[in-house]
């Protein structure tokens, strides 16, 4: 029987010709299976109301057409509620718009490269909060001055040679070189980052959110996950309050106190996990020195998106947001306590699972039983690559080098759309398993 093989997605995400050594794209446009802009609109009311039950099936089944993937990833991450008018969202779309205006001018006000066009690489202050007299900073400052010198504000965008005595604006500070250092290295085969401007506007999120979100700040791994929202979102505002609402998933794994990291619950997790599905595979783990799964800290911080070619990473993000889907994502979001107030009004009732993604209905099933609350997909999809991998790093991994090196090589080697369907097979024989342990 014949098969439709899809249209490729590259001319959405061009790679600079002089990068040979990419990971090839699998990802196809199918027919039927891919959502498109027109199964997208057909899924809206006249008012603007989303049946998005009708959509996330199809997500899974063939991800989401690049043309619309931006929109569609605001109402899979939250920002909007499918339950709302084209109206209502508008009015919400301005207000953030207009918030993060301040927030950017806020920061621009402590250190004027914010907006200018440019950004740094090179330290500015100490830990002390003294100014750092760099000449790559002040030339990265002069160039910014003379970007800036043709705009509407007045002001130097060059960095003020003043001691700073605020621990908060210290410690931010201190992250705007780091950020700028990521920035030049992110997606660098993209075509899309040859332009300064794109590089730039991705400094100034990953800073205003530095700001923002104060008990975080900025770590190493949120350019990976940023960088698609200033791709996919053309308006500034909207590609921040997107990044934001992932960050609302992910940021407990960059949380970082003295004695611990964030991540560390998934890592432990994810040993629980596969010490219940491949028992001999933790044991071998455990035997070679890794049983804290140190090995497997980058897929769960940024989401695989080393190990796929950029849009194949695109289309399992995608894969697993539908899947995990919850229609009060945006009221816990927006309003946690009211949304509090409704899960405790609604106990006892089933919520209507027709809207939810098949993980979440799993996942509300066991609820029901009164187990122990659920664990993200991530923690099942990386489960499945070491499942996967099983025979290989029992037979050939003789130390944490070479369960690295296969890992490693998995690069370009994975399957997103397997990888889901694996990660859900073994979340059920996780479920059961766990559940007839503790009868």
């Amino acid at each position: 029987m014949w098969r439709d093989p899809g249209a490729p997605t590259d001319s959405f995400y061009q790679v600079r010709p002089e990068c040979t050594n990419v990971p090839k794209t699998r990802f196809r446009i199918k027919a039927g299976k891919t959502l498109s802009a027109r199964k997208w609109r057909a899924a809206f009311t006249s008012e603007g109301y989303l049946d998005i039950g009708k959509t996330l099936s199809r997500i899974y089944r063939g991800g989401i057409h690049p043309s619309i993937r931006g929109e569609v990833w605001e109402f899979l991450l939250g920002c909007y509620d499918p339950k709302s008018t084209f109206e209502e969202r508008e009015h919400i779309r301005q207000r953030r718009r207009v918030q993060y205006a301040v927030l950017k001018e806020e920061c621009h006000a402590m250190f004027p490269m914010i907006g200018s066009g440019s950004f740094i690489t090179a330290p500015v202050i100490t830990e002390n909060g003294d100014p750092i007299v760099d000449p790559i900073t002040l030339q990265e400052a002069q160039a910014a001055k003379e970007l800036y010198s043709g705009g509407q504000r007045n002001g130097n965008p060059g960095c003020e040679m003043v001691k700073e005595h605020d621990k908060r604006i210290i410690q931010w500070k201190l992250s705007l070189h780091q950020i700028g250092l990521d920035v030049v290295r992110t997606d660098r085969t993209l075509v899309f980052y040859e332009k300064q401007e794109n590089l730039s506007k991705l400094w100034d999120i990953l800073s205003v959110y530095a700001w923002f979100d104060k008990d975080i700040n900025y770590c190493q791994g949120m350019s990976d996950l940023c960088s698609p929202m200033i791709i996919l979102l053309d308006d500034e505002a909207d590609a921040f309050w997107c990044f934001e609402r992932l960050m609302r998933r992910l940021r407990g794994n960059f949380r970082c106190t003295e004695r611990s990291v964030g991540v560390e619950a998934q890592l432990s997790n994810l040993a629980s996990v596969t010490q219940v599905i491949d028992p001999k595979l933790h044991h071998h783990l455990e035997t070679l020195g890794g049983g804290d799964y140190l090995f497997a800290i980058r897929m769960l911080m940024v989401l695989f998106r080393r190990e796929f070619s950029f849009a194949d990473s695109l289309y399992l993000w995608e894969m697993m947001w539908a899947l995990e889907y919850d229609p009060d994502l945006f009221l816990m979001y927006e309003d946690p306590d009211l949304a509090a107030a409704k899960s405790e009004g609604s106990k006892g009732r089933a919520k209507s699972t027709r809207q939810c993604g098949k993980f979440e209905r799993e996942n509300l099933k066991n609820r029901s039983k009164g187990t122990e609350a659920p664990l993200p997909i991530s923690v099942f999809l990386v489960a499945s690559v070491l499942k996967d991998k099983s025979t290989k790093l029992l037979t050939e991994a003789k130390g944490l080098d070479d369960v690295v090196q296969i890992l490693n090589d998995m690069t370009g080697n994975l399957d997103a759309k397997k990888a889901c369907t694996s990660a859900m097979k073994l979340h059920k024989k996780y479920l059961k398993k766990a559940a007839n342990a503790n009868r």
